[in-house]
């Protein structure tokens, strides 16, 4: 199963912290720095998404409102009757940023690479990816001031107020910016591939810096680690379960029920992280923390998932062999989901 090579940054970026964490006049020189970077970030994702993608895909209304729904409500829902295992298997922190996770919009790369490789709806995949971000930059926010409420580190208004500063400005800057700037984009894409991934890095060395001066790994034990990656292992495989039966319930096609599956049972590190940097302040590093684990949990456990759905036969019954695809793909992996090509000449980055 692959381990996704931008988790081990991420992982020594923590072990960074552990060592070396800012203090004094650096920690405020890299709270400022994380600050631009976040802004910047969401600047990106606002100039990246096609408006005229967004609306065709608005056709398919009906997959992507279940999208949401296991996205938006199904994964709060099971967060919170994870209340239950406080503190037999989770500790209250650890708790909260598993609640936190199931808060956080659905993924747009992963999402589509593993639906181009089980031979799935992969224009779907997009538009429902793009939609999750877009509503998640709203939505996590006023959920998480709902579910969290001041146990979140001092959530309150400000925070929804930086909320809206930090990320929805950036991003509806960059959606006005794109008939401008879109070309640019496009064209420099592996580039600012690299500053998206090296922001994300300095949001994690900021929030566990902070979590290192306020001594917050004394929280954490071993087996507080390995009873979060159980309850985590059971949330996923829930979700899986429940978006592939349940879009077979709801009587969609198999290249949707795919679509469905991956887009529905994920959860975007690119997303979440920024948020938690705004939401919970020094608080972040273990609210960031579930997300990371089941980052790469999701990824090792879809890889596999996704290599055996493109056996699987297609709805007329007729096993697809590889010789037989709608879609080409050419990504450079499962995790990466950065070169999916598309038979309708659809790429998305």
């Amino acid at each position: 199963m692959p381990i996704d090579p931008y988790i081990l940054l991420l992982l020594a970026t923590v072990g960074l912290a552990a060592l070396l964490p800012a203090r004094g006049t650096s920690a405020d020189v890299a709270s400022g720095a994380s600050t631009g970077a976040i802004a910047f970030l969401f600047f990106l994702y606002g100039a990246r998404l096609s408006t005229r993608e967004a609306l065709d895909g608005l056709k398919h209304w009906r997959l992507h409102v279940t999208v949401l729904a296991c996205t938006f409500l199904v994964f709060p829902l099971l967060g919170l009757a994870a209340r239950g295992l406080v503190p037999v298997f989770l500790t209250h922190p650890l708790y909260q940023g598993l609640l936190f996770l199931t808060l956080v919009p659905s993924t747009i790369q992963s999402s589509i690479a593993f639906t181009s490789m089980a031979r799935g709806n992969v224009p779907a995949a997009i538009c429902a990816g793009s939609f999750s971000s877009l509503v998640g930059i709203v939505v996590t926010p006023l959920l998480a001031a709902a579910l969290l409420g001041n146990s979140g580190g001092g959530f309150s208004a400000d925070s929804l107020l930086e909320i809206v500063l930090q990320l929805l400005v950036p991003f509806l800057a960059g959606q006005l910016l794109r008939r401008w700037i879109g070309g640019f984009v496009a064209r420099h894409k592996k580039v600012l591939g690299l500053v998206d991934r090296g922001s994300i890095l300095l949001v994690v060395y900021t929030a566990f810096s902070e979590g290192m001066v306020q001594g917050i790994w004394h929280q954490v034990s071993p087996l507080r680690l390995a009873g979060l990656l159980g309850v985590e292992a059971v949330l996923l495989a829930v979700m899986l379960a429940l978006t592939w039966y349940g879009s077979k319930a709801l009587r969609f096609g198999r290249e949707d029920r795919i679509a469905i599956q991956f887009a529905g049972s994920k959860k975007s590190l690119a997303s979440g992280l920024p948020m938690a940097s705004v939401l919970f302040g020094a608080h972040a590093a273990l609210a960031v923390l579930p997300l990371m684990l089941f980052h790469q949990m999701q990824l090792m456990v879809c890889a596999v998932i996704a290599k055996r759905r493109s056996h699987d036969p297609d709805d007329s019954g007729v096993a697809r062999g590889s010789g037989e695809s709608r879609e080409e793909v050419t990504a450079s992996g499962p995790a990466a989901g950065s070169r999916t090509a598309v038979g309708t000449g659809t790429r998305s980055g």
